[in-house]
């Protein structure tokens, strides 16, 4: 119950900084962006068979697309799309197995500018659909982010940033099972990535 309250106040505090950033004027005179970007994702491991050992789940590259508007001056209303396939080698079949993941959020990002260069900090809430080879599932998720921006022009910039996803998902979800026997199953209740990445912003 503990773990539910503080979980609510995470989002309540989110939605707060998120609605702080929401365009107050019409959509045209905000600027929109679009950015494609690449990157590295590392998963936490997940339990064995047996569900007391631990299988090390792949580091691999993702891929992600976010359209954003200019909110305020200093912030921006953003819709993030990433998309990563894990991979790990059960203990019962020895065979390799995939995780696919689909994360989507909506975010807030503040930027702290300094002439052509910011820092940016991001928070966002959503969800995770994780598409496994026994079965699928959606958990709620939230997300931060710490990056820079490089202007090139007025309306090209290059992006980096660190970003990491929290998602909520159940010990006793059958999406790792196959009938009664399970290939393995997640540590915890949370699940986490976090994510390197690089892209382009066009703004227009």
């Amino acid at each position: 119950m503990k773990s539910s309250f503080s979980l609510y106040g995470i989002v309540c505090g989110i939605t707060v900084f998120i609605s702080a950033l929401l365009p107050v004027g019409t959509a045209g005179a905000n600027g929109f962006e679009i950015t494609p970007f690449i990157g590295q994702m590392y998963s936490t491991d997940i339990n064995g068979s047996d569900g007391s050992s631990e299988l090390s789940v792949s580091d691999d590259p993702h891929l992600g697309f976010a359209f954003s508007w200019q909110a305020t001056n200093q912030g921006q209303g953003q819709i993030l799309i990433n998309a990563v396939n894990h991979d790990f080698t059960s203990d019962l079949d020895q065979q390799e197995h995939s995780i696919d993941i689909i994360y989507a959020h909506f975010s807030g990002v503040a930027e702290f500018k300094q002439q052509s260069y910011s820092t940016t900090v991001a928070l966002g809430v959503g969800g995770a659909f994780f598409d496994a080879d026994n079965g699928s599932s959606l958990y709620p998720s939230i997300t931060t982010a710490i990056g820079t921006r490089y202007e090139f022009s007025k309306n090209l910039s290059l992006v980096t940033e660190l970003r990491l996803y929290a998602s909520l998902t159940d010990e006793d979800d059958d999406i790792l099972c196959q009938s009664d026997t399970c290939i393995a199953s997640f540590d915890g209740a949370l699940w986490l990535d976090s994510a390197i990445s690089v892209g382009i912003a066009y703004r227009f």
